[in-house]
Parts: structure tokens; C-alpha cells; sequence
């Protein structure tokens, strides 16, 4: 429904304003564009998906690993911790030619590029879902005897494990910034190579159908990264506005 009502208002807009196709092509235009070209944006876009996994899979594991670091470690806080910080303030345009320079123009520089824009999100949820871990929880497992180990296997990560699952939301949705924005610095296959090349052709109809198959990407692993944080936490029930009202 989304969708359909979004499409209704793009052909709307385009046929109350009179914008030349060149500009703005309708819904039919683009449709027609992705039907003739589909085989060539179909293997752009399976570059771009495989650069986009790749760089979720690298930062997931990153982020991981420095998220335990940190919450394990006050040496690693005082002394990464404000890098972390910092990182974030670079712009991601100016960095993209350093990482094409460094990793070469293959899909190594966009996994770069995607893992630096996703690698702080994961890292700042896990760890901050460790460290808010319920204290009354972890002085129960000392009580019993349980190891540091023990209580970070078994008390501070599965307590972690809802504010990890947002990182990894926000990671899915932001990842193919990273993998497009890399494209357009340097590449030769892609859908941010192929959109530049439609841009330079005045082949509008083309760019829209690349953005179209980037959004559908970019939602279905918006959804399939949900699925599996649902399922990372079965535990964990989900409440509305609604389910909260009692009846008067």
C-alpha cells in the first residue's frame, strides 16, 4: 500500500507540474527502463548487494570484538573510545579517495568504505548494552560462583543482545551509503557506477530505475536483519501505545 500510494503521488506530481521527463521521468518511464535494461542493472546491482554484505559481515565482526574490548578493559575506553569518537566526524567523501588509493578500485575500497560508516553504531549499541547490563543480575551470578566469563556468556551478553539488534538495524539501513558512495569515487560495476554513467548520458529513466532497485535492496535486508534480531531475542516482547491503555 505504501508503495502503490507513493508511485500514485510521484505520477501526480509529474503530470500537475509538467516537468520534462529529463528531469523527472514518471513511474511508466522508469518502469519501461528497468524492463529493457533489467539484465544490466540486475548485475550492477548483485555487485553492489555483494560489497554491501560484505561490509556488514567485516564491521559486524569489528564492531563485536571492539564493543568486549571495551567493556572488558578501562585501558581500551581511556585510550579507543575517544578515536572511535573522533572517526565520526571525518566526512566519508573526503576518506572515499584514500580508501580507492589504498584497496584499488575493486569491491575492497566499497566493503571500506561501508565497514567505516557501520563499524561505530555496532560497536557504541554492544557496548552500551554491556554496560547497562542490570546489576542485580550480575551480583546474583557472583553470588553463585559464576566466572567473569560466566557472567559475560551468560548474564551481560544476552542482555546486550536488544540494543546490539539496533545497531544492526541502523547498520542495514545506512550500509549502502557506504558501497554507493565508494562507486561513485571509483569503480566499474555497480549501481553508483551505473548511475553516474546514466548521469552523464542524460539517461534519468535509468538513474530512478537504479535507485529503485537500491531502495528494494536496502529494504529487504532491513528486513531480513530484523528477522534476525527478533530471533537473537526471543525473549524480549514487543509493547505499542495501544497495548499499554487500559480500559477505563
Amino acid at each position: 500500500m505504501t508503495l502503490a500510494g507513493l508511485v500514485l503521488v510521484w505520477e501526480a506530481t509529474v503530470r500537475a507540474s509538467g516537468v520534462p521527463p529529463f528531469i523527472l521521468p514518471g513511474p511508466a518511464a522508469v518502469a519501461t527502463a528497468l524492463a529493457e535494461r533489467w539484465w544490466v542493472i540486475a548485475g550492477h546491482a548483485a555487485v553492489t548487494l555483494a560489497e554491501i554484505l560484505g561490509g556488514l559481515v567485516v564491521a559486524t565482526a569489528l564492531g563485536t570484538a571492539t564493543g568486549l574490548l571495551l567493556a572488558a578493559s578501562e585501558a581500551a575506553r581511556r585510550w579507543l573510545h575517544p578515536v572511535l569518537v573522533a572517526s565520526q566526524a571525518l566526512p566519508v567523501f573526503a576518506l572515499a579517495p584514500i580508501l580507492v588509493l589504498w584497496f584499488g578500485y575493486g569491491p575492497g575500497s566499497k566493503v571500506a568504505m561501508a565497514v567505516l560508516i557501520i563499524y561505530f553504531p555496532l560497536t557504541a549499541s554492544l557496548y552500551d548494552g554491556l554496560r547497562r547490563t542490570d546489576p542485580n543480575l550480575l551480583d546474583l551470578a557472583e553470588l553463585a560462583g559464576a566466572t567473569a566469563w560466566q557472567r559475560l556468556r551468560w548474564v551481560r551478553l544476552p542482555s546486550a543482545l536488544p540494543a546490539f539488534g539496533s545497531g544492526l538495524r541502523v547498520a542495514a539501513a545506512v550500509a549502502p551509503i557506504g558501497a554507493v558512495v565508494g562507486e561513485w569515487v571509483g569503480a566499474s560495476r555497480g549501481l553508483g557506477y551505473l548511475m553516474l554513467h546514466a548521469n552523464a548520458r542524460m539517461q534519468v529513466d535509468v538513474m530512478f530505475a537504479a535507485l529503485f532497485v537500491l531502495a528494494v535492496m536496502a529494504v529487504a535486508l532491513y528486513a531480513a536483519v530484523d528477522r534476525a534480531a527478533r530471533a537473537l531475542t526471543p525473549w524480549q516482547s514487543e509493547t505499542t501505545d495501544t497495548e499499554k491503555e487500559t480500559p477505563s
